[in-house]
């Protein structure tokens, strides 16, 4: 009986750690994207087709590493890039896949533009919504791994 105690607490223990993924820029590329009329905003944009790797990490916790861009810091718009800012997708070398919007947890601490981070949050697929990007990490905060 004391076992079984023992095996269920390390199994409750060990849950959260193994509910992270790690996901790379290599997983996010994983996306088509074919122009779509908005009426709202009377113009085209990219409509992403997630591919299978990317729709099965849809509101998992993940974390992935790259360059934070502070787009407008007052406002709490933060992005993660594969690239710097001098070579983000928006600079011609990528594309919107190479971008994730970050909601960031209050209280979080100051970045530096192009400040190489590690982010955790649950992602978010955004297919319709024009105003946002098409990943997002809701609950957004640095990863500091266990040691």
């Amino acid at each position: 009986m004391h076992r079984s105690i023992i095996i269920i607490f390390l199994l409750f223990i060990a849950t959260p750690c193994l509910s992270q993924s790690k996901i790379t820029w290599q997983t996010l590329s994983k996306v088509q994207f074919t122009d779509k009329y908005s009426e709202e905003v009377e113009a085209y944009y990219y409509y992403p087709h997630f591919g299978n790797a990317v729709k099965a990490m849809d509101g998992k916790e993940v974390y992935l590493k790259g360059y934070m861009l502070l787009m407008d810091p007052e406002k709490g718009f933060y992005i993660l890039s594969r690239n710097p800012f001098s070579a983000c997708f928006f600079c011609g070398n990528s594309g919107p896949e190479s971008i994730v919007e970050l909601k960031l947890k209050p209280n979080h601490p100051k970045f530096k533009m192009d400040q190489v981070v590690t982010i955790k949050g649950k992602l978010k697929l955004n297919r319709d919504d024009v105003y946002q990007c098409s990943y997002i990490l809701l609950e957004a905060e640095p990863y500091i791994p266990d040691k």
